[in-house]
């Protein structure tokens, strides 16, 4: 038996596709010619080599019959190679004798330069017998080719297995390397590969593959043609190999002919439990199958599947959604099902979570109803109305229902703001926390390990960025973590957030972040609270020098998930290969996605080594002690590659002989089978191949004591990582072993004493460049539980939390932990009413849920007062027991003045809020989405207000129109309450006004860096004011204007006169201290810390404002002067007016005197407000002073300095 196989590539020849259609760069020409003589047959085992199963003499006298055909193809190879640079053509002869294998291989190629012929006999026992090498030149004479266009070798060694099946390994050298040998001891590593076809599937366009794992040997494959254009799957085959993949063997006959499977799910508490769902359009059916597929019952169902929920814990438990919205459970895995529920949100239904719900067979779904939806809990078989929990109080937003470990997550939004709640191990919804200023447009929870929240949270200000934040362990407060966090959108439109656990390794993450619109990767050791740009690797994969100094230069690493589960994607980690990250990135000065290549850490970050300089899927083999790398390019390839250090070295090795594209490679890192299937195809048309890799060939016996070595985890030498030292076991690079699937990879751990960076910071501080905690600018760190009574303590926060994971041991007093004090008395402060739903309006006779906050006070010794507005009061001896709400119901129509007042033997407060009962609901003819409370501008009268109510009256007024006009008679501060509706949505506003007689103002401006921080409301620019100074407003007060860019007025307000004084301050007296303001700002002397590294400077300003107050002149009677209190900024006024009763004696004096307090008391404000004012004394000297105050007095003073006596303030 002879036989001739010739094979080529050539440019000119279209090469076919795979199943995505994608195009081969060279295309593959084979010529072949097989003769059967003597009662032998030939099989070619590829299409580059033939096994021939002749007798010797029968062999050789056709080898030698046959000769000249060989000859005369090897030259028509040789006159077809000249006219294309690409061609490249192979022959051999093989041939069997005295149960020896011979081949006889020549190979004919040319590259720019040169030509060759290359001619091996080889047997599988000994040495080649003979070898010649001839090259033909057709440039420059040289004696060996040049590298990196060296011809290779393809040397075959044939042996027969014990079951007769051929078995190949295949080995690459550079032409010019001596001939190692054709025999293959069993120590030498290499891979055993088998291929089977899935005949009869060409035109399948889709496949799911599934593997048992966990040392099974069952592989399930279903293969699907998919009509794009019908939106359906048109036919189907179910393939199952028992032998780990050597072998398929096609199931339709047992699942039936003409059924059509759409999808295969396996229960993940028993992967022996298979079921298959059937397309809709021809039956709808499923198959359920409890032997991993050898055998399957067919169940019809009532109802379209879209989707499948398996119970985490019990095997038969399943939840059905189906295409009308409509949720199913069956016990019985999928015999028998249940309708739960209808109008059920896509996605949002949970099993219960084992351990935190009661019943192991609760349900947790979001129902859609008129007004949003609604969270709803009941249980999977007895979901009826009377069995149903509503443990969310009022409605919520729609797709906001999460529910992940010991955490339940949902979100209300409320004129165009979003809340979001929490309840933790299932217990009563609490309002997550953000900072005050976050004011999210949206928000993501990307993790809940280990009783803490990860979330990406889009701030007001964001776009296209998001910032991650960590919580406390009932999620309740957050602080934030690492700003502008890169994200995109899947396929589907689905958020994805460029972060990355890394696995293995306590507390530590990666993450993309936009800097200077470039993006960066940062890595963190200690959960978040520090981070820091990644090191580049000291060389490329050539072995090149790299200067890449940080943080100019660094590494960046792409962190997306993979879209196809059956690749690795571009960063791998594995949980049993500590301190290993492989990824794909680049080098330089930001993200890019071009020059890529691959990178890999084998000390957790601190340092990096380039291994590929092309994108690879990279999968940990043999749990994790070896890596595989497949070249991941739209052309069909033939090798891998396999390290068995890291890294370091990477071997080579052939797969098929035949280009293949790579579709998926399926594999069990963490068992003792050592298999990987590969599946794809060869071409467009050919067959689905699921290609057998064995690779226990590698690894020469299991590992011993001796083959293992430790390391130590360190931040950049800091041994002390998440509170403790950890040293890692893992095996000597380069040894050949296999790794035991239960070996432990801690050697050792040891706590460390808890240092600063083992906390983070508290709610409501910020870490600062000197790496302490300090109150943020809207916090105040004083504030104390509501229900902390005189008497009583409480822990207060020293700015600090443990971070939750970390092992350090505290030793004697620490400065980070909270500290007991005792509880003061206070008077209630900041009382607020709402109702349970948000809602000012209501339906007649319903029963309304009023809910009374108090911010500040000690609400176990104040009472609290309910005015209903219809002649009903109640009244409650303190403020916690109507913390679940005060119902009432209104028996008529009209808009009712609701009343809340809490006193004790401090003081009190008050608010009114203002309701409205209907008789029957009114449809929303404007959407209001935000109340704006100004005054004296005319903007608002644009708004179609349908009806106002300014109350500061005992009777309210009532209009259409869109502002109201009103004088106050005395001085004083009085409460306004504005409410505006349209329909049946209503909204109210509440601000304090202060009534003067006269005053002086100064118009300031502040750096250009407020305004990306300024969210233009209220709340903010109020605690803008208290952040520069923080005295009382009676005496400074600053308006910040709304609108950008940021602007105010700073009123100067007249002492308030005591009973023991009867001499107050006159105008003049108040020119004088508008002096020395003038002074202080024109010297850029003012100036306050906003947040980390953010400083503003406060300056005076020429520009014309609007008037906060009409300066008309009244009709008659002695009007008094309105000013808002919206924002509050003082300096120091207290000590002024001091300085000012004691000394009054002479202008110049007072001058002097207003001098050295504003020098002194900077200074102080220094030191208690973290240097959010001027840091340096003033001029020393107090007659240049006065001589540069009185330069500046007529030159930088505004035009409202000398207001006095405005009559009237316009609200709207």
């Amino acid at each position: 038996m002879l036989a001739w196989v010739f094979s080529g590539y050539s440019d000119f020849l279209p090469h076919s596709k795979n199943m995505h259609g994608r195009l081969m760069e060279h295309s593959k020409l084979t010529l072949g010619v097989g003769v059967s003589a003597d009662g032998c047959s030939s099989a070619t085992c590829d299409c580059l080599a033939t096994s021939l199963g002749c007798t010797p003499r029968t062999a050789l006298r056709h080898t030698m019959g046959l000769w000249w055909r060989g000859t005369f193809s090897l030259s028509f190879a040789l006159l077809l190679h000249a006219f294309h640079a690409k061609f490249e053509v192979q022959a051999g002869i093989s041939f069997t004798a005295d149960r020896r294998f011979y081949r006889l291989e020549s190979r004919v190629g040319r590259d720019e330069a040169y030509a060759g012929v290359s001619i091996q006999l080889l047997d599988d026992n000994s040495e080649p017998k003979w070898r010649e090498k001839t090259w033909l030149a057709t440039g420059p004479p040289k004696t060996e080719p040049i590298e990196g266009k060296a011809f290779f070798e393809r040397k075959h060694v044939h042996r027969r297995s014990v079951r007769g099946a051929p078995s190949y390994r295949t080995e690459y050298r550079r032409a010019g390397e001596e001939a190692k040998g054709a025999h293959p001891r069993q120590s030498d590593p290499h891979l055993d590969t088998s291929t089977f076809a899935l005949s009869g599937d060409s035109a399948h366009n889709q496949a799911m593959v599934h593997w048992s794992g966990h040392n099974s040997s069952v592989i399930l494959i279903l293969t699907k043609l998919y009509d794009f254009n019908l939106g359906a799957v048109t036919e189907s085959s179910l393939w199952r190999s028992s032998d780990y993949g050597s072998t398929y063997t096609k199931l339709n006959d047992k699942v039936g002919s003409r059924t059509v499977l759409s999808y295969l799910y396996v229960c993940p508490t028993n992967k022996q439990k298979i079921m298959m769902l059937s397309d809709p359009e021809v039956e709808s059916a499923v198959l359920i199958s409890s032997d991993e597929g050898a055998s399957f019952e067919k169940h019809p169902i009532s109802f379209n599947v879209l989707s499948l929920l398996f119970h985490p814990a019990q095997e038969n438990w399943i939840l059905a959604y189906s295409h009308d919205g409509k949720l199913y459970s069956s016990m019985d895995f999928g015999k028998r099902w249940q309708l739960v529920h209808d109008n059920v949100m896509p996605g949002r239904f949970y099993w219960a979570v084992m351990g935190l719900d009661r019943e192991s067979d609760a349900v947790h779904i979001e129902t859609r109803v008129a007004k949003g939806a609604q969270y709803v809990k009941c249980r999977a078989q007895r979901c009826t109305e009377a069995n149903r929990q509503y443990l969310f109080p009022g409605h919520v937003d729609t797709n906001s229902l999460v529910v992940q470990d010991e955490y339940v997550f949902t979100q209300v939004t409320k004129s165009g703001r979003a809340s979001y709640f929490v309840s933790y191990m299932r217990e009563a919804f609490k309002r997550m926390q953000l900072p005050k200023y976050c004011l999210p447009k949206d928000m993501h929870i990307i993790s809940t390990d280990e009783k803490q929240v990860f979330a990406a949270v889009q701030e007001w200000n964001q776009n296209h960025t998001y910032s991650l934040y960590i919580s406390d362990s009932p999620g309740v407060y957050f602080t934030l973590s690492l700003e502008n966090l890169r994200t995109t959108r899947g396929p589907t439109g689905n958020l994805l957030v460029d972060f990355y656990t890394v696995e293995g390794i306590n507390g530590m993450y990666l993450a993309n972040k936009l800097v200077d619109h470039r993006v960066k990767t940062f890595i963190t050791f200690n959960k978040g609270q520090t981070w820091a740009l990644l090191p580049a690797p000291a060389a490329d994969v050539a072995g090149s020098n790299i200067h890449c100094v940080r943080p100019f230069c660094s590494l960046h690493l792409h962190l997306e998930m993979s879209e196809n589960p059956y690749t690795s994607g571009p960063i791998t980690s594995k949980k049993s290969v500590p301190g290993i990250i492989v990824a794909t990135g680049n080098i330089g000065t930001e993200l890019s996605s071009t020059n890529l290549g691959m990178f890999i850490t084998s000390d957790a970050g601190n340092s990096w080594r380039q291994i590929f300089d092309e994108e690879h899927n990279i999968w940990f083999l043999d749990n994790g002690g070896a890596l595989l790398a497949v070249l991941r390019a739209p052309t069909p390839i033939r090798h891998l590659w396999i390290s068995l250090d890291e890294g370091k070295k990477w071997d080579r090795h052939t797969f098929s002989l035949a280009p293949f594209y790579v579709d998926g490679v399926l594999m069990e890192s963490e068992s003792d089978n050592h298999i990987i299937t590969f599946f794809g195809h060869f071409s467009h048309r050919s067959e689905w191949q699921l290609m057998k890799i064995d690779y226990k060939g590698l690894f020469s016996q299991r590992c011993m004591d001796g083959d293992y070595q430790t390391w130590t985890l360190h931040n950049k030498g800091e041994l002390c990582v998440m509170g403790e030292k950890q040293i890692f076991m893992k095996r000597r690079p380069g040894n050949p072993c296999m790794l035991s699937q239960d070996y432990s990879r801690i050697y050792s751990s040891e706590p460390c004493q808890c240092t600063a960076y083992d906390f983070e910071c508290d709610y409501g501080w910020e870490r600062r460049s000197d790496g302490k905690c300090s109150p943020a600018f809207w916090f105040d760190p004083n504030g104390v539980a509501k229900s902390c009574s005189a008497g009583q303590s409480f822990l207060n926060s020293t700015g600090y939390r443990k971070v939750l994971s970390n092992n350090c041991k505290e030793v004697g007093t620490n400065v980070y932990s909270p500290r007991r004090q005792g509880c003061r008395p206070r008077p209630p402060r900041g009382l607020r009413l709402t109702t349970g739903s948000g809602e000012l309006s209501a339906l007649v006779g319903s029963n309304v849920t009023f809910v009374v906050h108090l911010q500040d006070g000690d609400s176990l010794r104040t009472s609290v007062q309910l005015d209903f507005g219809d002649g009903i009061r109640i009244t409650y001896a303190n403020l916690s027991r109507a913390d679940d709400g005060i119902q009432h119901a209104y028996r008529a129509t009209g808009i009712y003045r609701v009343t809340a007042a809490a006193e004790n033997s401090l003081g009190s407060d008050s608010c009114v809020l203002y309701l409205h009962i209907i008789s029957t609901p009114r449809p929303n003819t404007h959407t209001l989405s935000r109340l704006i409370f100004i005054y004296s501008w005319g903007s608002f009268r644009t708004w179609q207000v349908y009806l106002s109510v300014l109350s500061f009256l005992t009777q309210p007024i009532v209009t259409l129109d869109g502002s109201i006009s009103y004088t106050f008679q005395k001085e004083g501060t009085n409460k306004v309450t504005v409410q505006v509706a349209s329909g049946s949505a209503v909204m109210q506003d509440s601000r304090d006004i202060t009534v003067k007689e006269f005053f002086r103002s100064l118009l300031l401006s502040f750096s250009p860096t407020l305004d990306e921080h300024n969210p233009d409301i209220p709340e903010w620019r109020e605690d803008i004011g208290r952040v520069v100074s923080g005295v009382p407003a009676s005496q400074l007060l600053v308006s910040l204007y709304p609108g950008l860019p940021t602007t105010a007025e700073l009123f100067i307000l007249p002492d308030v006169i005591t009973p023991n004084e009867h001499k107050r301050q006159t105008p003049e007296e108040l020119q004088m201290i508008s002096d020395v303001f003038v002074a202080l700002l024109n010297q850029g002397r003012v100036h306050f810390e906003l947040k980390v590294d953010t400083r503003i400077a406060v300056h005076i300003t020429q520009q014309t404002l609007a008037p906060l107050v009409d300066s008309t002149a009244l009709h008659s009677g002695s009007a008094m002067l309105v000013l808002i209190s919206v924002v509050f900024v003082g300096l120091a006024a207290f000590f002024i007016y001091k300085f000012k009763r004691s000394s009054a004696r002479s202008k110049s004096k007072m001058e002097r005197g207003l001098q050295k307090i504003f020098s002194h008391q900077i200074m102080v404000w220094t030191s208690q407000i973290s240097n959010r004012l001027c840091q340096s004394a003033f001029m020393e000297d107090d007659m240049m002073m006065k001589k540069q105050n009185k330069k500046k007095k007529t030159a930088i003073r505004p035009s409202n300095l000398n207001r006095q006596l405005p009559s009237a303030i316009t609200a709207a």
